[in-house]
C-alpha cells in the first residue's frame, strides 16, 4: 500500500509561478541559458507544435509553463512591448554576471543591477517574451531599524534629485 501523497511535491514551494508565452520551446531555451534553468518535464501538446506544459527548475524553485492556446480559451502571454503587472523575483549568487547572461540571450535591461537600501544588489529586466524579471543578490543583512532609515535616507535623497 503506498504512502501518503504529500501536498506539495518535493522539490516545490507553496508558490510556483506559471508562465504562459507566446513560443515557449524558445522561452526554455532562452531561460536555460539565461538562468540557468533545467528541464524537469515536458508534454507537447496535440500535433506536437505547441507544449501545454513544461517544469523548469531555477535555483531551488520551480517554474511552469506553456504556449498560448486561445483556440482553447487559454490565455495569452504578454504583448511584446507591454507592461505587466508583476515580476518575477530572482535571487542569484551574483546579479551582476547573470544580469548580463540574461542580456546576451535577448533579454532588455529595464533597470541595470545597483545597491539598493534594503541590503539587495538588485536590477530589472524584461525577457523576450515580455515577462518582467527582478534579479537580486543579497549583499547586507539589515535589521528593519536600519532599512527604515536607509529607505528615509534614500527617499529624501530622491526629492533632491527630482
Amino acid at each position: 500500500m503506498p504512502g501518503k501523497v504529500k501536498a506539495i511535491p518535493d522539490g516545490f514551494h507553496s508558490l510556483t509561478p506559471h508562465l504562459t508565452v507566446s513560443n515557449a520551446a524558445q522561452a526554455i531555451e532562452f531561460y536555460k541559458q539565461a538562468f540557468g534553468a533545467t528541464v524537469l518535464h515536458m508534454a507537447p501538446a496535440p500535433g506536437g507544435k505547441k507544449i501545454m506544459h513544461a517544469a523548469l527548475k531555477v535555483g531551488d524553485s520551480m517554474l511552469m509553463l506553456n504556449d498560448e492556446f486561445p483556440e482553447w480559451g487559454g490565455s495569452v502571454g504578454p504583448q511584446p512591448g507591454a507592461s505587466t503587472g508583476f515580476a518575477i523575483n530572482l535571487y542569484v549568487e551574483d546579479i551582476d554576471t547573470v544580469f548580463q547572461r540574461a542580456i546576451s540571450a535577448g533579454a532588455t535591461s529595464k533597470m541595470p543591477p545597483a545597491d539598493m537600501f534594503w541590503g539587495d544588489r538588485y536590477g530589472q529586466l524584461v525577457d523576450p517574451f515580455g515577462h518582467r524579471w527582478a534579479l537580486a543578490t543579497h549583499v547586507k543583512d539589515m535589521t528593519q531599524e536600519e532599512m527604515q532609515a536607509a529607505q528615509e535616507a534614500a527617499m529624501a535623497q530622491m526629492k533632491k534629485s527630482a
